[in-house]
Order: C-alpha cells, then sequence, then structure tokens
C-alpha cells in the first residue's frame, strides 16, 4: 500500500467534513443529490464523448492503483547500476550465454528488462538496441500519457459542471421569487452546492489522481531510460568500471554505486 496516498487522500475528506461539522448545526446542507449527479454525471459523460471508451476505463482501473506501493518507486536506481555492474562481470567471465543464464533468476517479472537481456544476447549492437528500447518506452509514455488525459481532462469539467448546476439553481430560484422571499436563501445554498461539489472534485480526486500517475510514469521513463543504457554498455562489452561510472551520471550522487565498496556488501 501506499500510506502517504492513502492518509493524504482520506486526511482530506476528514479535513473537509471535520470543518462542515464545525461550522454548522445544519451539515445535512451540504448533501445534495441532484447537485452530485449533475456534476459526477456531466463529468464522467463528457470524458467518454472526448476520448475513446478504451482508454477511459484504463485510465480509470490506473487511478485505483494509486494506493498500491509503486514498484519503480521502491527500487534505488543504485540498485539498478549494480545489477549492471555485476553482469559486465558476468560477461566477460562466461560471455553473452553467461548473461542469459544469470539474468534468468535476477529479471523476475520485469517484462521490460527481459526484453532488453533478450535483445543482448540475441547479439544486437548497442545502437540497435538503444534505438529499440527507447522507442519502446516513448511508445509507453504516449499511451500513458493518453489515459492521464482523462484525468486532467474532468479535473477541468467537474468545475464547469459544478457551474452549470449553479446557474440551473439560479435560474429555479428567480423564477420563484415571485413567491416565498424566505425561501431565497436556501435556493442559493442549494445552486451554490454543485459548485462545492466541481471543485471539490477537481481538487482532490481528478486533479490528484492525474498527477501520481503523471510522476509515477515519470519514474518509470526515467528508470527504463537508465536501465536502456546499461543493457548497451553490456551489448558494447564495457568493462564493469565504465559501466559504473557512465550509469552513475544519471543518478543522483547519493544513490551511486561504487564498485570497490558495494560489491563486497551483494
Amino acid at each position: 500500500m501506499s500510506l502517504g496516498t492513502i492518509a493524504g487522500f482520506f486526511g482530506g475528506i476528514g479535513l473537509f467534513v471535520v470543518s462542515v461539522f464545525m461550522s454548522t448545526d445544519a451539515p445535512g446542507a451540504f448533501i445534495n443529490v441532484p447537485s452530485f449527479v449533475m456534476v459526477v454525471g456531466g463529468t464522467f459523460a463528457a470524458a467518454f464523448i472526448s476520448f475513446e471508451t478504451k482508454i477511459v476505463l484504463t485510465s480509470f482501473k490506473r487511478s485505483g492503483t494509486i494506493f498500491s506501493a509503486h514498484k519503480e518507486a521502491t527500487v534505488s536506481m543504485k540498485e539498478e547500476v549494480g545489477r549492471m555492474v555485476r553482469w559486465g562481470y558476468v560477461v566477460q567471465k562466461n560471455g553473452l550465454q553467461g548473461l542469459e543464464s544469470d539474468a534468468a533468476e535476477a529479471i523476475g517479472n520485469d517484462k521490460f528488462l527481459q526484453y532488453g537481456v533478450d535483445l543482448v544476447v540475441t547479439g544486437y549492437t548497442g545502437a540497435e538496441i538503444r534505438a529499440i528500447l527507447e522507442d519502446m518506452v516513448a511508445s509507453t509514455v504516449t499511451r500513458s500519457k493518453r489515459e492521464t488525459d482523462v484525468l486532467v481532462k474532468m479535473a477541468g469539467d467537474s468545475p464547469a459542471f459544478g457551474m452549470i448546476g449553479t446557474l440551473i439553481g439560479l435560474i429555479i430560484m428567480l423564477g420563484n421569487m415571485g413567491g416565498d422571499p424566505s425561501a431565497i436563501g436556501p435556493g442559493m445554498a442549494v445552486a451554490l452546492i454543485t459548485t462545492l461539489y466541481g471543485v471539490f472534485a477537481a481538487r482532490l480526486f481528478f486533479m490528484p489522481f492525474g498527477a501520481k500517475l503523471v510522476a509515477r510514469d515519470s519514474i518509470k521513463e526515467f528508470r527504463e531510460l537508465l536501465v536502456t543504457e546499461g543493457l548497451v554498455l553490456l551489448a558494447e562489452r564495457k568493462s564493469p568500471r565504465y559501466i559504473q561510472d557512465k550509469m552513475n551520471s544519471f543518478v543522483d550522487l547519493t544513490e551511486q554505486f561504487n564498485i570497490d565498496t558495494d560489491m563486497d556488501e551483494k
């Protein structure tokens, strides 16, 4: 689980609820089903009109994953550099076939790494591997962006539908002004609730969910490009120390791998 995400999400909802109960003796006034239907229904309808159904559904599915721990976020770049350095020694000693047998245990369910190692073992040049894997990373980023664009669109639409609901409420309220003047205040409150729902949905749901997915995609992209660099160096039969120095140039100083000290820890 992503404890930070869960704490932030439910903490935000909790603070809103607590502030409502502290501010009024009638918290039920903040519950209005037609306003909720206007905002949520309109926002979802606009999403399905704007994007293909498959993309929208995939976006919703990915949104649910933000509460789970992100694999790339928990993997240290130092470990990635160290893995390539160790494989550099394997290639020096046993050749590419040695890499194939050694990598089989370490790869696990990492499909990108498995694909990259297969390219190295097949005998592609470093330049060919770089071109193939960078195209793969770029296409993955493009597909992911289409999915996060759905949430960005919904974040912009929900306040707009909230305003539409408010206008509908105002029209109804003004139409009844010739009747009971005491009903104007409650009518205005109901009209404004729709805008509240729209802004709340945008700021606590759609925008944070989209931002989280974008941040995770960025981490994944960097990690895959770093792995690509390591695999290219393995294909070019570079020395382990060169692999270390080249890959360390991409990572933060606090995460740099050191052959002289870190190899002994493994």
